[in-house]
């Protein structure tokens, strides 16, 4: 079974978003992660930036990139679902770190912090109704 079939087979919500409609805020939101991240990499490597700012973005990113491999690729329900709220948790840590020295980045942030929220709501519920105990 692909994971597609997979996925489909498993118990979700009623507002679960469609494929397209999450392919579609990826798009947007993979740009504005890109110049902002970028924009704090440059930053911290040019010394405008204390080092230790960049670490929640890395972070971030190693368990942004973690999320699709543990869930479609491990099918594993429990591990996606610590991810999305190590995800979630690091988008606050970032807004917090950068936010004295730059504003922007942190407001950028918004609507990924936004599509976060709304995709840890929907990962908790598809882990809940899927628990098999």
């Amino acid at each position: 079974m692909n994971w597609l079939e997979w996925y489909n087979t498993l118990s979700k919500p009623e507002w679960t978003p469609a494929p397209a409609t999450i392919s579609l805020i990826w798009q947007i939101l993979y740009p504005i992660i890109l110049i902002s991240f970028g924009y704090v990499f440059i930053q911290a490597g040019r010394g405008r930036f204390p080092r230790k700012t960049v670490i929640p973005f890395v972070v971030n990113l190693i368990v942004n990139l973690s999320f699709t491999p543990l869930l479609f690729g491990l099918r594993n329900l429990p591990l996606a679902t610590l991810d999305i709220l190590i995800v979630w948790s690091t988008i606050l840590w970032m807004c917090l770190a950068v936010w004295r020295h730059s504003r922007w980045v942190a407001l950028a942030q918004v609507p990924y912090f936004i599509w976060v929220s709304i995709a840890t709501v929907l990962q908790i519920s598809i882990f809940w109704s899927n628990w098999k105990v």
